[in-house]
């Protein structure tokens, strides 16, 4: 039971955290490019509500394959359309923005690694035509990405964690590269459990939907905050993210009203040294629901009912 002495104490951290922080909640992340409506890249930094945008997805690399980029709507890859998105992505940057390339996405058979020199192959792939290296066939332009994700839903349990060594070791020749995976939230994952486990991860958002076992369902948080405690716990990853569906469209399951995660979930989680923010599914669902405007500048200490739990919590 917490003394009324170190209630008021986590309370004057929190507001502390609110007043220095850009946002009381922690970064947010936002997946960017499988819908031709949500607008363009560069739009979605504009708005000032992401701190990493993450581009999806390479759905087609492994077993000594050309790789392949799908943007849905937004332009042909194949045909060297979509090079004009280096200049959102610099736009990105230039306000301070991570912007990563996601692998894999929802699985469907085009997908995987069969050796370890097919990780080595896709992590060349990734450096020459993404990241720091150089290529005559860039599919998004000369701008340099910050990073690689990893929303690996099928294909191998194996040589994920070569292949992000592989990438960090990109990192000694020059500008880091960061890494981020987005897991189910059932523990361990079915697909990377492996290469989560070798600590190269800068940050891990765990997919709190379409699971019910392990998310917000019937109006309830308990679930959701189990899975966290279990998560940040056992996996040695820099910084985890709440990942949400930003509308009740967005997922199958798992929708959690913004009053509920400032109420019910944030209060429990953002006093952890791992917590770093909230994940949002995706850019498409937010521009109709503006989920994160209805979280981004929320200040956490003046909403009622936070110090209940903020008491659970300790």
């Amino acid at each position: 039971m917490a003394t009324k002495k170190t209630q008021t104490l986590l309370l004057l951290i929190l507001a502390a955290l609110c007043i220095t922080s850009n946002a009381g909640i922690g970064n947010i992340a936002v997946y960017w490019g499988q819908n031709g409506f949500e607008g363009s890249l560069a739009e979605a930094c504009w708005t000032g509500n992401y701190d990493i945008v993450v581009i999806g997805f390479l759905y087609q690399f492994g077993y000594f394959q050309s790789p392949g980029l799908n943007l849905a709507g937004h332009c042909d890859p194949a045909s060297g359309g979509c090079v004009s998105i280096s200049n959102d992505i610099n736009a990105c940057q230039s306000q301070g923005i991570k912007v990563f390339l996601s692998l894999g996405g929802e699985y469907t058979g085009r997908y995987t690694l069969v050796s370890t020199q097919d990780a080595r192959n896709l992590a060349d792939y990734l450096w020459n035509n993404f990241l720091g290296g150089s290529s005559s066939s860039r599919p998004l332009g000369d701008a340099v990405l910050d990073g690689i994700d990893f929303d690996i839903e099928g294909g191998t349990t194996q040589y994920w964690d070569e292949l992000a060594q592989m990438l960090s070791d990109y990192s000694q020749e020059g500008q880091k590269v960061y890494l981020s995976a987005a897991p189910q939230c059932p523990y361990p994952d079915a697909w990377m459990g492996k290469a989560l486990d070798t600590g190269l991860f800068d940050y891990v958002w765990v997919q709190f939907y379409n699971n019910p076992p392990c998310q917000y369902y019937s109006s309830n948080a308990v679930n959701l905050l189990s899975s966290w405690d279990l998560w940040t716990s056992s996996v040695p990853a820099t910084k985890f993210f709440v990942g949400l569906p930003a509308s009740e469209d967005a997922a199958g399951s798992g929708y959690m009203p913004p009053e509920a995660l400032i109420s019910e979930v944030l209060p429990s989680v953002m006093f952890s040294n791992k917590y770093g923010g909230i994940m949002l599914w995706s850019r498409y669902y937010d521009r109709l629901s503006w989920y994160s405007s209805k979280i981004r500048h929320v200040n956490l200490v003046s909403l009622p009912g936070n110090t209940s739990a903020i008491k659970a919590s300790v």
